[in-house]
C-alpha cells in the first residue's frame, strides 16, 4: 500500500493553498500562474478561430514564451523559423529557437491546436537537437507542452518527455518545474539534475493513475492476497474488483482531506465575521452572536472548496462566514456572490447548498470529501460571478 499512499500525497499537492510567483520582465513582478491562466482563458475564448498552426503560435505559443520572460519580438532571444543544414537535409526549419545566455538552449516545434502530441512525429526536433548546442526541446499544440532532453543517450533526443505542462490542467509542482525554464532562473545543470527523476516519477504517476482507473487484475490479486484468506477464484476476483476500486478512491479522498487539515494549521483563517441571513443571499447580515461555533468539518469543507477553485480564481478572494444556521463560502466576501453553504448543524444529516443564478439547491453528503464530486458546479457558480 506504500504506492497508494504516495499517489495520494502527489494528488494532494495539486490543491496546496500557497501560490508561487516569479519576477516578470517589462511589466515588473507578476504572478506566473496569473499569466498562464490568462493565456489559457484567451485560448479557450478563441478556440473556434484558432484553426491552423500560425494561429496557434500567435494566440498561445508566443504568449507562453513571453510568460517565461523571453521577448518573442527580440530575435536575439527568440529566433523564429530557425534554420540549419542537417546532413543531407538543407534549409530545414524548426519553429522557434530560444537563446539563454547568448547560445541556443531550447528548440520548439509547434503543431495546430487540438493535435494529439502522442501521435506526432518530431523529426525536425530530433535532427536539430543533435547538431545544435540546445539541451532541451519542446513539442507543443498551444495548450500542451512536452519537454525533451537527452537523458537516455547523450546528444540524442529522448523518445519520451521528462516533463509535460498543460495550460488547462496544472498544479503547484508543475509551476515549480516550469519556473526553472524562465529567463531569470534558467540553469541547464539544475534542470538536468532533477530531469531524470522527474521523468520516471511522471511515468510512475501515469502508471498508478491507470491502476486506479482500470484496476488491473494483477493489482486486485495483490490486494486480495492482503485481505482475504480464502482461495482466489475467478468469482472472488470479480467480486473484489469494484470493492478495491472504490476503496482506492475513498483512501485518496481521505488523504487529501487530512493534508488540507494540516495546511490549515499554517494558515490564519478569520471565522468570526458576520454572515448573510437569508437563503436568497441578500445583503442583510446577521448580528454577531457568541453562540456561533465554527466546526472542524466546516473548516475542512471550506479548504476543500478553496483548493477546488484555486485554478480558477485567487484563493484569497474566497471567504468564509459562519452563522447559527449555516456556514457560507463567498466570493470577494460579498453576500451577493455566494459560492455554497454548509448546513452541518443537524446531527442526522449533512447538506451543502450549491448556487445557480443565486438560487440555492441543497444536496445531502456523507462526508466533506464528497465535495470533490461537485467541482464543476462550484466552478460554474464562480464563473457566473467572474463574467
Amino acid at each position: 500500500m506504500t504506492l497508494v499512499f504516495w499517489y495520494a500525497e502527489e494528488k494532494s499537492r495539486s490543491v496546496r493553498l500557497k501560490t508561487p510567483s516569479i519576477t516578470g520582465m517589462q511589466g515588473g513582478t507578476m504572478d506566473l500562474i496569473e499569466k498562464l491562466n490568462n493565456i489559457a482563458r484567451r485560448g479557450q475564448e478563441q478556440v473556434d478561430h484558432i484553426q491552423n498552426e500560425e494561429a496557434t503560435k500567435t494566440a498561445l505559443v508566443l504568449p507562453f514564451i513571453n510568460s517565461l520572460g523571453y521577448d518573442p519580438f527580440d530575435t536575439r532571444e527568440v529566433v523564429p523559423e530557425f534554420t540549419a543544414d542537417v546532413g543531407t537535409k538543407k534549409g530545414e526549419k524548426v519553429d522557434y529557437a530560444i537563446r539563454a545566455d547568448g547560445s541556443i538552449s531550447i528548440l520548439m516545434e509547434c503543431k495546430p491546436l487540438g493535435t494529439n502530441l502522442a501521435n506526432v512525429q518530431y523529426n525536425q526536433l530530433y535532427r536539430y537537437f543533435a547538431c545544435t548546442d540546445a539541451k532541451f526541446a519542446i513539442l507543443t499544440n498551444g495548450f500542451e507542452y512536452r519537454f525533451y532532453s537527452d537523458l537516455d543517450s547523450e546528444n540524442k533526443l529522448d523518445t519520451r518527455p521528462f516533463f509535460t505542462f498543460d495550460l488547462e490542467d496544472f498544479n503547484d509542482q508543475d509551476i515549480d518545474e516550469l519556473r526553472k525554464f524562465t529567463k531569470p532562473n534558467f540553469d541547464v545543470d539544475a534542470i538536468l539534475g532533477t530531469a531524470n527523476r522527474l521523468k520516471y516519477t511522471n511515468l510512475a504517476k501515469q502508471a498508478i493513475d491507470e491502476v486506479f482507473r482500470e484496476t488491473p487484475e494483477e493489482f486486485v490479486k495483490f490486494i486480495v492476497g492482503k485481505v482475504y484468506e480464502g482461495r482466489q477464484t475467478r468469482q472472488v476476483i470479480e467480486e473484489f474488483t469494484p470493492i478495491i476500486k472504490e476503496a482506492g478512491k475513498a483512501y485518496i479522498k481521505e488523504q487529501v482531506a487530512q493534508r488540507l487539515r494540516g495546511a490549515l494549521a499554517s494558515n490564519d483563517i478569520d471565522t468570526t465575521q458576520s454572515t448573510a441571513s437569508t437563503d436568497s443571499a441578500s445583503q442583510e447580515a446577521e448580528p454577531d452572536d457568541d453562540g456561533i461555533i465554527t466546526t472542524q468539518e466546516e473548516i475542512d469543507a471550506y479548504n476543500i472548496v478553496r483548493s477546488l477553485l484555486a485554478e480558477q480564481v485567487d484563493v484569497s478572494r474566497i471567504a468564509m462566514r459562519d452563522a447559527k444556521s449555516y456556514c457560507a463560502v463567498l466570493l470577494d466576501d460579498n453576500n451577493r456572490k455566494p459560492i455554497c453553504r454548509f448546513h452541518f448543524n443537524a446531527k442526522s444529516v449533512k447538506r451543502v447548498g450549491f448556487f445557480s443564478d443565486k438560487k440555492e439547491d441543497r444536496i445531502d453528503i456523507n462526508s466533506v470529501s464528497d465535495l470533490f464530486q461537485h467541482k464543476d458546479q462550484l466552478k460554474a457558480t464562480v464563473g457566473e460571478y467572474l463574467e
